[in-house]
């Protein structure tokens, strides 16, 4: 099935969509389903898909792809490169769809074989935009009820052939600021005539990151990262705004709202200091931390082991990236893995959302056998304790 899955994710790498617009990536997913026998519901939360194989009555396991894109011009040199300018699959999406549809093609095979049902959860804007929570919402979880769920990400920091997690928090709870400083532009020669709104946004910048080195207590994680800053437009007129943008990280949700309510008070104090106003906003949803239940975790390790090899199953310190599948283990327990894509004879070493992202695809066979275990041993299991 290798040159099958590896010819999907290829197809999917050039044809990326940004979230919630994902209609040519979901009409792919379900005409594969269909070419598969396997029924299928959608579209959900706009684009999103749910297939579902059963073998009877019995317990109810889910497995995850994320199928959206980033708004970034490829620059990989591969032939089967984006054909929308300006969006690519820089985040491994397409291989989290393509691993989850060859599951779906294993599972059929046995799908006699099962011991209840696994739901195919093909889930769109996972990039900020919080799609796991809307397909929560809609009730992928329910009808029937979902008691394991499992999801992985294409992993560049780990070799091809391994795997990476840990129990408890593996990814961090992630939120979004924006910023806007109001000042009075004026001419740049006269200073003393304006309100500079350029020197307090960059006090701004410096003094944020005195909340993670004085306030965050150092045997804990937190970030706080501003990553753009725009204002004015020409060399000699200090403008009258400047706006800035980022993120913050935490391990916990109750770190990442004590990160925005001193974010907030950071901003509002140091602009009025120097005369001029601010804004600040937390736009979008936050993300809870991607917690891994424990049980689930030693399952997933004990099973990567068993196909990947013992010494293949890394135990990795938490990561200050996010992920929404932290929507879904907020309901039903839940473990989410890192799979290994690093090779550095291929190139693949670039990180993701890099524009020369590259994916090492001898690994989308692991991750679909993964998947594919996953269920099989966890319907097993389920069953066998009623």
């Amino acid at each position: 099935m290798s040159g099958w899955i590896v010819g999907l994710r290829r197809r999917l790498h050039a044809i990326p969509e940004l979230g919630y617009e994902e209609h040519k990536t979901s009409q792919l997913i379900r005409e594969t389903l269909t070419e598969l026998g396997i029924p299928w519901q959608g579209p959900i939360a706009e684009t999103g898909v749910v297939a579902t194989l059963s073998g009877g009555r019995g317990p109810c396991v889910a497995l995850r792809a994320d199928i959206d894109a980033l708004p970034i011009e490829e620059q990989a040199d591969v032939p089967f490169r984006s054909q929308h300018p300006g969006r690519m699959h820089a985040c491994g999406h397409d291989c989290h769809t393509a691993m989850l549809l060859g599951a779906a093609r294993l599972l059929k095979q046995r799908e006699s074989e099962l011991k209840g049902t696994v739901k195919l959860i093909f889930q769109p804007a996972e990039e900020g935009l919080a799609g796991a929570e809307r397909m929560c919402h809609a009730g992928v979880l329910r009808d029937p009820p979902v008691e394991r769920i499992f999801g992985m990400h294409v992993w560049p920091a780990t070799p091809t052939g391994q795997m990476a997690g840990r129990a408890g928090t593996f990814l961090a709870a992630t939120g979004f600021m924006h910023i806007v400083v109001e000042g009075v532009g004026g001419h740049a020669a006269m200073p003393h005539l304006t309100v500079d709104p350029v020197c307090t946004a960059a006090k701004i910048v410096v003094e944020l990151q005195t909340i993670i080195s004085r306030e965050v207590d150092p045997l804990q994680s937190g970030v706080v990262s501003v990553t753009s800053f725009h204002g004015g437009e020409t060399t000699n007129v200090i403008p009258g705004e400047v706006r800035l943008s980022g993120t913050m990280r935490s391990q916990t949700l109750e770190g990442l709202l004590f990160l925005q309510r001193r974010i907030r008070e950071f901003v509002e104090g140091i602009a009025a200091v120097h005369r001029c106003r601010a804004r600040v906003e937390f736009p979008g949803t936050n993300f809870p931390a991607t917690v891994n239940t424990p049980a689930l975790w030693d399952l997933a390790r004990e099973i990567g082991s068993e196909l990947l090899g013992a010494e293949s199953v890394q135990e990795s310190p938490p990561v200050m990236g996010g992920e929404d599948f932290a929507f879904y283990t907020q309901q039903v327990p839940g473990c989410f893995i890192g799979l290994g894509i690093r090779n550095e004879e291929l190139g693949s070493t670039w990180g993701l959302h890099h524009p020369r992202f590259l994916v090492d695809e001898a690994a989308l066979p692991l991750g679909t056998a993964l998947h594919a275990e996953f269920a099989l041993r966890s319907l097993r299991e389920l069953a066998t304790e009623r």
